[in-house]
C-alpha cells in the first residue's frame, strides 16, 4: 500500500486535493480534521489544553480563538500546543493507516499541512505539495476565514516557505491556474496509484 503525503501552506488548494482523492475512493487521513474533534467538547486534548493555556476553553471545549491569540507569534506557547498535537494526531493517523492496510487498499492520503514541519514527510512514500502563487492564497485563506490580513500573514509565516515546499515535493500541483488544470494533474496521478 502506497502512503502518500498531501501538504502546501494555508490556502493552497488541499482541501480540493483531498476531494478529487476521496471521490476515486482512496482514504483520506484529514489532520486538521482530527485537531478539530480533539479540540470539541468532551475532546482528547481539550483538559491539556486548558491546563497549558488557561482560559481557552468554554464548555468542555477550545475556543479556537482565544488558543489562535494565545499562541500566535509565541514561538515557545506555539511549541507547547504542537507537543500536546502532534502525538494524538500521529496515533489516529497510525491507527487509519492500519484499517486501510487491513481491508486492502491499494493507496491512502495523508492530507496534513505541517508534514514537513512534524517530520511527516518520513512516514510517507510520495509528497504532494499543492501549490500557488502568494497573492491567490491571501486571496482565498480571506474569503473563508475571518481572519485579518496581518493574521493570514502571521500564520504563513509560521508555516514552511512554499518554495521549500515544492522543492521537496515528489509532485507539485499548481492550483493557481484553474480547477481544471489542478484535477487534470490529480487525476493522472490517482491512476498512478491504482496501477498494479
Amino acid at each position: 500500500m502506497r502512503i502518500v503525503g498531501l501538504t502546501g501552506g494555508i490556502g493552497m488548494g488541499k482541501s480540493t486535493a483531498a476531494a478529487a482523492f476521496r471521490r476515486s475512493s482512496i482514504p483520506v487521513f484529514d489532520a486538521d480534521l482530527a485537531v478539530h474533534r480533539m479540540q470539541a467538547r468532551g475532546g482528547r486534548a481539550v483538559k491539556a489544553i486548558e491546563a497549558a493555556f488557561p482560559g481557552t476553553t468554554v464548555n468542555g471545549a477550545v475556543d479556537r480563538n482565544a488558543l489562535r491569540q494565545a499562541v500566535l507569534g509565541d514561538r515557545a506557547a506555539l511549541t507547547r500546543l504542537e507537543h500536546i498535537l502532534h502525538p494524538m494526531v500521529e496515533a489516529e493517523e497510525r491507527a487509519f493507516v492500519g484499517r486501510a492496510r487491513r481491508v486492502g487498499k491499494p493507496a491512502v492520503v495523508l492530507d496534513i499541512p505541517l508534514l514537513f514541519e512534524t517530520k511527516g514527510d518520513e512516514r510517507v512514500d510520495t509528497v504532494v505539495v499543492v501549490s500557488a502563487p502568494r497573492a491567490i492564497q491571501i486571496h482565498r485563506v480571506g474569503l473563508r476565514r475571518r481572519m485579518s490580513k496581518a493574521d493570514i500573514e502571521a500564520v504563513i509565516a509560521r508555516q514552511m516557505p512554499d518554495k521549500e515546499k515544492r522543492r521537496r515535493a515528489d509532485l507539485v500541483v499548481n492550483t493557481g491556474l484553474s480547477r481544471a488544470h489542478t484535477l487534470r494533474v490529480l487525476n493522472r496521478f490517482i491512476r498512478t496509484l491504482r496501477a498494479p
